[in-house]
């Protein structure tokens, strides 16, 4: 009956002072002290249900805020909505009284509220910020978060009088700040505020961090949209001034009609690329940021004969066009730039044979154009997404999700299918950046879940041969990177209690292989031989030492004296006395005294063949602890 009543607060979500009502009830009824210590018992564990049912309801909360923020961005219309979505859904999550978001403006050299919300004071809405000022000041320039439980008595950043009246209007004590970073440039600040004492948990502060990074991309956004709207107005007004040269007018609007109509059905760069080669003639070349070839035209007129120039001469040409900004030509090839800076999203490559008028140049201009912006929605996508899975990826290694429902329910949304095995693959290498966006897209294809984590880049992949994924992912990621990394895989993994165990397993394989000297290899606990066998046993290597090396072990540091040495010598030389001296640089006769020595702490039959091999994995197993790949 006891456990009925709270089972039935907790089923209707009776707040936390109604479960003290049994308890007093039952006081009031004269109860035993037994049936009252029970009954209490059975609150405090009811308590603690209501309490893990609330971070579970928060959690979801948390998440379906940021997969709804990112759903915003990937149909990005309004970025006024936008980020006022991304502030209402802060205010909400952090149960904050006031949330609001500053951006720079560079006309006036200072910043000002670009949205709010739960303000209710006209002061604070119109405050701007001189750079450097107030708690935002100190977020704009370190570019790190700060945070502040009681804003009008700490002193880590500059106070202004206006800006203190304004905090004070709107009645704020205390305010967590968050940096909207784009690279390694700070676009804005996003706030949350409450009008009490308080401090901000981390997971409050990585909260509202990732809805900052969504918000980000929504400005960023919006500047490239403002951009190609302001290059495609600038094609209009040509098209108009040229009425006059109608062949010329009819093909600049045909590749903008065609470009625009496959943006708008969803057409990717080789669909714009064909368009673009199909219009100007000749063959077209699309590289990424980095010079790799995207895809590669020919226009039917060619007929499969004009080819692009060697890849030294598309290089050159590649490299000019983005030091330069514009659309450069060199011996029948002409480069076309895709975004602004000298680090362009893509770079077209025309070989045409023919000069290209004022107007095919453009016409190869916007398809370059046309090519970063898809590139660019490509990217954001690919990212958000990106975080995502890497958010489910760091909640299975740190043990957060227990429940298998749970898990199915956030895999089905990433397009994971946990019906089949999968195993776990760590890298490390000196790229790490790098390495991490090649995984993010590696993953997207390969349907797995990828996560930074200190000096690895960690991926879960479907699979059941933990050694081939290892394998499979060192030879891509030098193909793709030129990166020799040291790449271990474990598996496959029981999702997902034993994800934690995986990872632990996968780390000591890299530390194996760093003390084996075979760093930018690939391999898994059961390439490695008894080494593996100990990695996935979890053997006690410790009471293994002790039990065959214990003896010369101890004898070796109280006397100083070279026994380990001598023994592994002794056995490197395939048990030779002669050969033991010349290596160890001394007599045959102390080699002899040295053995025995060891036979007088190890005993009888120490060299019989059962123990002899059992001394050698031991003294193997030595030289790996000295190396920290095992520790006690």
């Amino acid at each position: 009956m006891t456990c009925e009543i709270f089972l039935e607060m907790l089923e209707r979500e009776a707040p936390a002072v109604e479960f003290e009502a049994p308890l007093l009830d039952a006081r009031a009824a004269g109860a035993s002290a037994a049936e009252l210590a029970e009954l209490d018992g059975a609150k405090r564990a009811a308590l603690r249900v209501r309490a893990l049912l609330e971070r579970r309801a928060r959690r979801e909360a948390e998440l379906a805020a940021l997969f709804d923020t990112a759903g915003d961005l990937a149909g990005l219309r309004d970025v006024d909505a936008v980020l006022q979505a991304i502030v209402h859904r802060a205010r909400r999550l952090l149960h904050a009284d006031v949330a609001y978001m500053t951006l720079p403006d560079p006309q006036r050299g200072d910043t000002y509220m670009r949205v709010t919300d739960g303000s209710g004071s006209q002061a604070f809405r119109s405050t701007r910020l001189a750079m450097g000022d107030g708690l935002g000041g100190l977020v704009a320039q370190s570019g790190v978060p700060y945070s502040t439980a009681d804003y009008f008595a700490d002193r880590r950043f500059r106070h202004t009088v206006d800006i203190d009246h304004a905090v004070r209007d709107e009645g704020l004590v205390a305010i967590l700040g968050v940096p909207m970073k784009l690279g390694d440039q700070v676009i804005g600040v996003l706030f949350a505020s409450h009008r009490d004492f308080r401090p901000y948990a981390p997971e409050e502060i990585a909260l509202l961090v990732s809805l900052a990074a969504h918000a980000t991309i929504a400005v960023d956004s919006a500047r490239l949209l403002t951009e190609t709207r302001t290059a495609l107005a600038e094609l209009s007004a040509a098209n108009a001034a040229m009425h006059a040269h109608y062949n010329t007018v009819e093909r600049a609007a045909q590749a903008h009609d065609r470009m625009t109509d496959l943006v708008v059905r969803g057409g990717g760069v080789a669909d714009v690329a064909a368009v673009a080669a199909d219009i100007l003639g000749g063959a077209l070349l699309v590289l990424d940021s980095d010079g790799r070839r995207i895809t590669e035209i020919d226009s039917p007129e060619s007929g499969g004969r004009e080819r692009l120039g060697d890849d030294h001469a598309v290089g050159e040409i590649t490299a000019t066009a983005a030091q330069l900004g514009r659309t450069v030509a060199a011996k029948e090839l002409w480069a076309a730039p895709g975004g602004a800076g000298s680090n362009p999203l893509c770079t077209l490559v025309l070989h045409h044979s023919n000069e290209l008028s004022p107007s095919d140049q453009r016409i190869l201009e916007r398809a370059a154009l046309v090519t970063a912006l898809l590139l660019l929605f490509q990217r954001s996508i690919a990212e958000a997404e990106g975080r995502v899975r890497g958010e489910l990826l760091d909640d299975l290694l740190d043990g957060r999700v227990a429940d298998h429902d749970a898990l199915h329910s956030r895999a089905t949304l990433l397009d994971i299918d946990l019906t089949q095995p999968h195993v776990l693959v760590v890298v490390e290498d000196g790229g790490q950046r790098r390495t991490a966006a090649w995984t993010t897209n590696y993953v997207l294809s390969h349907h797995g879940l990828a996560a930074v984590r200190g000096q690895h880049t960690v991926v879960l992949l479907p699979g059941g041969d933990a050694s081939a994924a290892a394998h499979s992912v060192a030879k891509e990621l030098s193909a793709a990177l030129g990166i020799s990394a040291t790449v271990a895989g474990s598996g496959p993994v029981d999702l997902p209690k034993r994800v934690p165990a995986a990872y632990r397993e996968a780390r000591q394989c890299i530390r194996v292989l760093h003390a084996l000297g075979k760093q930018g290899s690939s391999a898994s606990a059961v390439d490695l031989g008894f080494v593996g066998v100990l990695i996935n046993s979890g053997g006690n290597v410790l009471a293994f030492l002790n039990t065959t090396l214990g003896p010369i072990i101890d004898y070796d540091l109280r006397r100083g004296t070279p026994l380990i040495e001598t023994l592994e010598t002794y056995f490197a030389t395939s048990c030779s006395l002669s050969g033991s001296a010349k290596l160890l640089h001394i007599h045959v006769n102390t080699v002899t005294q040295r053995l025995d020595r060891i036979t007088g702490l190890l005993g009888e039959g120490w060299q019989h063949p059962d123990r002899a091999l059992e001394i050698q994995l031991a003294l193997r197993l030595l030289r790996l602890r000295e190396s920290a790949v095992f520790s006690p």
